[in-house]
């Protein structure tokens, strides 16, 4: 699948993103990603990257962080995503820090160390070049910054893998069928089947540059999220 088919499914499936996955989850997924904003590191103060952002929960919780004194970029190369994001914070009167800009992850639209920290939910998994995607992250975080990167995970408990591929097949599929979006969310699947695993990822990133890099298995193995220092 190449990146305009991708970012066509993040166009379509915007509308109802936020109430899939929070349904899909049970709402756990606004703790994953509360969990990899603190790995970020991100402090009051700080100038924080979120990677695609889609419709903006990370980049907010990051702007919470920072705080006023702070700046946030979401970046994200669907459009239909952003109007979301942007639309999201209006609609709650939240003065939040936060620039959206439309860019991709393989061409980050910054200059070289500007940020001291970054996040990316289930981004990753959908780059068409993930060796670029973290060579970029890497580029445009200072000395000394931190990625946390929250995924989709490989378990290696088999009876965690069989109930995960379960899930995806019986519950997701079927509810985004209910939207009309049973392609757009079958795709699910197949792009974890592609997706390195943790320990790979770990090794990709130590050989784009990153000085240190940890993946945490977290929810019984079903998603992950990889540390990244530079």
């Amino acid at each position: 699948m190449n990146s305009d088919q991708i970012r066509t499914i993040f166009n379509r499936i915007a509308p109802v993103y936020d109430q899939l996955n929070n349904w899909l989850s049970l709402g756990q997924h606004r703790i994953w990603k509360q969990m990899t904003v603190k790995w970020s590191g991100a402090k009051p103060g700080d100038t924080c990257l979120d990677v695609c952002c889609g419709s903006g929960d990370l980049a907010q919780m990051l702007a919470e962080r920072v705080g006023m004194k702070g700046q946030v970029f979401g970046v994200d190369f669907s459009p239909e995503q952003l109007a979301i994001a942007r639309q999201r914070v209006q609609a709650r009167y939240l003065n939040l820090p936060i620039t959206w800009i439309e860019g991709d992850a393989l061409n980050l639209p910054f200059p070289d160390c500007q940020f001291d920290a970054a996040t990316m939910g289930y981004g990753l998994r959908n780059v068409t070049d993930i060796f670029r995607s973290l060579k970029e992250l890497h580029r445009v975080l200072k000395p000394g910054a931190k990625a946390a990167i929250l995924d989709f995970n490989h378990p290696t408990n088999a009876q965690v893998r069989a109930f995960q591929q379960w899930y995806l097949d019986a519950i997701v599929v079927p509810a985004a069928q209910r939207f009309g979006l049973t392609e757009e969310y079958a795709y699910i699947a197949p792009s974890l089947n592609r997706f390195p695993t943790g320990q790979e990822q770990v090794k990709l990133a130590i050989k784009v540059g990153f000085s240190t890099a940890t993946h945490y298995p977290i929810t019984g193995g079903t998603m992950g999220v990889l540390v990244v220092n530079k």
